[in-house]
């Protein structure tokens, strides 16, 4: 008995030196798995305990035009928070600085009287403002550098490049397209808590793990989107418009060159504006595209060999009855050829011969020029047009789509279609970003020219064109668009407006419309001008014609076209309106004054003095050079550091004139 009751005690004593060491063992082993396989993850955890973080709003990247000249930047500005357990006095302070930072006494108090460790109390502050502050070592108070948005060139380009919010994502335009490869990686600010969780004190005040966005590099060029917004107003303006539209492409590429909207905005204070001037009319916006829509009905029926241009049309004197509707011409003609149904811009004609091409090729055609689609270009809210399917054309719709009514079409469609026939019958596929970088100015990505479909012939293209410049000869509907030295091929678009209230066409608002390319023989530009309810006249070749004009004539002397040298050595004479001769005044020495104040420079002989251009920047530059009418070669962006010819130096017809520019410091 007495060993059986020894044998279990120790049986018993193995058993808990057992249980003891399979306890240590386990003990040991979650030890080893906490403290050697879990330390990285665990010392983080420990350290978002310790630890809160606030995000700081990281650096986007520059938005640059073709030339390097910046469109959009990122400036480092002042934030202004506070640690109201460090503040002893919040009502003094909040006495100090709330007539600074503009907040209500009682709401500032209230902010640094709480239980807090942290609150912001104003962003992005002016610089002006927080030096003030910082003069003033109050306790508690701190700032960050946090990136504010900057476009430094105000309205210009503005719906193309959009805006940001504080947040800062990318709220329009290529800001919001571009917004993933644009913004950089956010900073944080920490604050160090207890270990009660409670916040305890910012931590050293210092940003980390912050990083600049990729840059964009854009098809624009700022110097012709000056010249096509300053227009664009003009012709707006002028004409008592509701709005306006106007777009500039390199046909060859698909390369927008210029965008712009009339009303504008200015991005950094976009909150200012109604809704309606922030939307990019160009990409966003239908219309019913009128008369220009002759160019694609006439492309396809050459293309198919239903006409030629040489074959006669009855215009029916101006009044033609089909489908139980009148077909009516502004100016009444009885035969004409075909070419010259586009150079009167006939409605009888076009639908005539809408009638032999046919419902089916019609469509096919207009399809493959890209209406009805969007084009893909690199912006957010493209619209695709209304074209609608063959299944539903119906009585008199081949007459009416055949000189562009019961269709529609954006700015930005028009312009591709009409740059296929400039280039020879291909549809490219526009674009607006060049290349991409990073902060160091590497290339990580470049965007090449994309041809979409060959459209029509060359040799059909080429008719089209001969035929457009028939347009802006004499007795076309477009002589003002017409420019000395240069071929120009175009066409004018007249066309009702759908009433949204009767659903039917308004008796008296109207979209006018001309589109064209220069030089007519080897096309460097389409350019493209709408004006939305214009109150002086309805007709594009009118109101829309003479901005293309100047925006055309502006550009190739700014390019240096090659062959436009002459054209561009003396001020343009065309105007409207043929003005009465005036005798030649004499020549006067220009002064400083003169120039900054944009006198008028008088004609000398075969030149005209150059004016002085030094301190100027490239805004005032180009008002100088449009108000005289000079052919100047701008080398980089900011104020004017150098020039030729020197100040008052008489400029002949063979000089280099050219200025330089450089960052203001």
């Amino acid at each position: 008995m007495k060993n059986d009751k020894e044998k279990w005690a120790r049986v018993r004593i193995i058993m808990v030196s057992c249980l003891f060491a399979f306890g240590f063992l386990a003990v040991a082993v979650r030890s080893f798995y906490l403290q050697v396989v879990q330390h990285d993850q665990l010392v983080k955890l420990a350290e978002r305990q310790h630890h809160r973080t606030i995000p700081i709003i990281p650096a986007r990247g520059g938005i640059f035009d073709r030339t390097g000249a910046p469109l959009a930047v990122s400036l480092e500005m002042d934030s202004l928070y506070a640690e109201p357990k460090r503040i002893s006095d919040p009502a003094g302070t909040a006495a100090a600085l709330a007539p600074i930072i503009q907040i209500p006494r009682q709401e500032l108090q209230r902010k640094l009287d709480s239980e807090k460790s942290f609150a912001w109390l104003a962003r992005q502050l002016p610089p002006e403002t927080a030096v003030k502050i910082k003069q003033m070592k109050l306790s508690g108070i701190g700032f960050v550098k946090e990136n504010k948005r900057f476009y430094p060139n105000f309205e210009m380009a503005s719906h193309v490049l959009g805006f940001t919010g504080m947040d800062p994502g990318g709220l329009e335009g290529l800001e919001r397209r571009y917004d993933a490869t644009i913004l950089g990686k956010t900073g944080y600010l920490l604050t160090e808590r207890d270990a009660l969780g409670r916040d305890v004190s910012v931590r050293s005040a210092v940003v980390q793990d912050a990083a600049p966005g990729k840059n964009l590099y854009l098809t624009l060029d700022k110097n012709i989107q000056y010249f096509t917004e300053k227009e664009l107003a003009k012709a707006v303006e002028g004409s008592r418009a509701k709005s306006g539209m106007a777009l500039v492409m390199d046909p060859w590429t698909g390369r927008v060159l210029a965008m712009a909207n009339y009303p504008t905005f200015n991005p950094n204070s976009f909150r200012q504006y109604p809704t309606l001037n922030l939307r990019n009319r160009c990409v966003s916006d239908n219309f019913e595209p009128g008369s220009t829509f002759k160019v694609f009905l006439l492309s396809a029926a050459i293309e198919e060999k239903i006409v030629t241009p040489r074959d006669g049309i009855n215009c029916e004197n101006g009044r033609y009855s089909f489908g139980g509707r009148i077909i009516r011409d502004d100016h009444p003609h009885g035969r004409v050829s075909v070419a010259e149904v586009l150079k009167y811009s006939s409605n009888i004609g076009s639908a005539k011969i809408g009638l032999k091409l046919g419902d089916d090729r019609l469509h096919r055609y207009l399809k493959a020029f890209g209406f009805g689609d969007k084009s893909g270009v690199d912006l957010p809210g493209e619209a695709s047009g209304g074209l609608r399917p063959v299944s539903r054309w119906y009585g008199t719709d081949i007459a009416t789509i055949s000189f562009g009514q019961g269709v529609s079409t954006t700015a930005l469609q028009l312009v591709a279609a009409t740059s296929a026939v400039a280039n020879g019958g291909l549809l490219m596929k526009p674009y607006l970003v060049e290349r991409v970088t990073d902060s160091t100015g590497l290339e990580l990505q470049r965007f090449e020219p994309q041809t979409v479909r060959r459209v029509i012939s060359a040799q059909t293209a080429a008719t089209i064109s001969q035929m457009m410049e028939g347009v802006t000869q004499k007795g076309g509907t477009a002589t003002n668009a017409a420019i000395d030295g240069f071929r120009v091929a175009g066409k004018t678009g007249t066309a009702q407006k759908v009433d949204p209230v009767t659903k039917g066409y308004s008796a008296n608002k109207r979209t006018a419309s001309f589109i064209g390319f220069v030089p007519a023989e080897k096309p460097l530009l389409t350019i493209l001008v709408v004006i939305d309810e214009p109150t002086t006249s309805p007709y594009g070749g009118v109101v829309a014609a003479p901005a293309f004009r100047e925006i055309a004539f502006n550009t190739l002397c700014y390019l240096k076209a090659g062959g436009v040298g002459k054209a561009c050595e003396l001020p343009k004479t065309q105007t409207v309106q043929a003005a009465p001769a005036q005798p030649a005044p004499t020549a006067k020495p220009q002064t400083a004054a003169d120039a900054e104040e944009g006198g008028s420079i008088e004609v000398a002989g075969a030149g005209t003095p150059m004016p002085d251009f030094r301190g100027m920047s490239m805004r005032r530059v180009l008002q100088v050079m449009e108000k005289r009418r000079l052919n100047l070669q701008l080398r980089g962006s900011g104020r004017v550091i150098e020039q030729h010819p020197q100040p008052g130096q008489v400029i002949r017809g063979s000089d280099e004139i050219w200025v330089r520019l450089v960052p203001a410091v």
